[in-house]
């Protein structure tokens, strides 16, 4: 029996995939937030720091779809 990988259709490339995008929204907004949102929060961008938090989960979860792939066994 012949096996295949899951490939884009592993989920922990869709979850990836959206919060990648959130991070990268979250962390634009950050660069561009103004700093009397910014003292609202005690002074912490956190917009910039979520967002920054946001892709490096992203990236990490790619890297575990790449690293231990979910192989699927194919019927001939």
């Amino acid at each position: 029996m012949a096996e295949k990988k899951a490939g884009a259709f592993d989920i922990r490339v869709v979850i990836a995939a959206l919060i990648g995008l959130y991070g990268v929204i979250l962390t634009v907004l950050g660069i561009v937030e103004k700093q009397a949102e910014i003292d609202k929060a005690a002074g912490i961008n956190i917009n910039l720091w979520g967002g920054i938090a946001m892709l490096v989960f992203a990236a990490l979860f790619v890297l575990w779809a790449r690293l231990r792939p979910i192989v699927v066994p194919v019927e001939e």
